[in-house]
């Protein structure tokens, strides 16, 4: 494993750590205790309820997918694209950003699709959320603006100096990389764009437009559902309504790719801007750490599911190319998983 592989598995888990340790050190034993009591007593029928909004919007963006791998001549399985979606999920949470690749990897050797065109499909994907996640930004900030001003009033200097350094070190690190392994900044900003350029144009050919954007209208409103069903599981944030959610559900998104499935910096995220509504910080590191800890179960669950379904397909792939293998071999047929399939 090289110096960048490394600093990229390790930057995230060290972030990670800081924040629970920040979590734990802001919080009495007594607020502690409230915490661990609200995830013990939270309420199992609306925990239910969002992890089945997850399930849903996890399933839609399956078959989202598929839209996208259409208009180059790729028709995938759907039980195939739902398997690599959770594997994807599952991936994320050991190393941030490494689901896409495995996702497209995974997808690339069951359907014998090139993996440059998944890996392409994923990063259209990808640019269709960051405008979704745009546009809540923006009503966020139209809805609750002074809310979020005085959010970001309350944080210290101190905080801030903090965050600063904390940039300066991972901006020192990536120059010190690009240098090391002698490619530069302007490629890099290069080969980024080319596979955004790549991506926007992917989404004009696709066929059947109006599906694909109810399937991605129909996933954030199960993300948003999600999060909005959690208030109930615990008395203390009953009273809070969508548009004071808004703004948590969005920081808490962005928080996600900081650490390992937002392991420690998501809870925080949520406390801090609940914070704003006058919901106590343990209330509302008990809010962050429920929709947390049932989502990344549910992720643990059925990530860990699709792999071993993975794996065993793969295996009986293999036992099956040892067993006919002298017949292809005398038809001269390329031993493939669709010819397999066939056969």
């Amino acid at each position: 494993m090289n110096y960048k592989s490394f600093l990229k598995i390790l930057i995230p888990v060290i972030l990670g750590v800081v924040f629970i340790f920040l979590s734990i050190n802001i919080t009495s034993e007594q607020e502690r205790k409230f915490i661990f009591f609200s995830l013990k007593n939270a309420d199992i029928k609306y925990v239910s309820l969002s992890i089945l909004c997850a399930i849903f919007s996890h399933l839609s963006r399956g078959y989202r997918w598929r839209f996208l791998l259409h208009p180059m001549g790729y028709k995938p399985k759907l039980s195939n694209t739902f398997l690599c979606v959770f594997i994807g999920y599952l991936a994320n949470l050991g190393v941030p950003r490494s689901g896409e690749v495995l996702r497209a990897t995974f997808l690339s050797n069951y359907e014998e699709i090139p993996f440059q065109k998944t890996f392409g499909s994923i990063i259209t994907e990808r640019i269709v959320d960051v405008l979704i996640l745009f546009i809540l930004i923006l009503i966020a900030l139209i809805i609750q603006f002074e809310t979020i001003w005085s959010l970001l009033t309350k944080i210290k200097f101190v905080q801030i100096g903090a965050i600063l350094i904390l940039i300066g070190l991972i901006l020192t690190s990536s120059i010190y990389l690009i240098r090391k392994f002698k490619l530069s900044l302007a490629l890099k900003l290069n080969l980024f764009i080319e596979g955004l350029l790549e991506g926007i144009s992917s989404i004009k050919k696709i066929e059947n437009k109006l599906p694909f954007i109810c399937h991605t209208i129909f996933i954030w409103v199960m993300y948003l559902f999600m999060f909005y069903l959690i208030k109930w599981s615990i008395p203390e944030t009953h009273l809070l309504t969508i548009e004071m959610l808004i703004p948590a559900f969005v920081v808490g998104g962005l928080s996600i790719a900081t650490t390992n499935g937002g392991i420690g910096i998501y809870p925080l995220s949520i406390a801090l801007v609940l914070s704003s509504y006058g919901i106590s910080k343990e209330i509302g590191l008990s809010f962050g750490w429920i929709v947390w800890s049932s989502q990344t179960i549910l992720i643990l669950i059925l990530g860990a599911l699709a792999f071993i379904i993975s794996q065993i397909t793969l295996l009986k792939i293999l036992l099956f190319k040892f067993q006919i293998k002298k017949r292809f071999i005398l038809k001269e047929v390329p031993i493939t998983i669709s010819s397999i399939r066939k056969y």
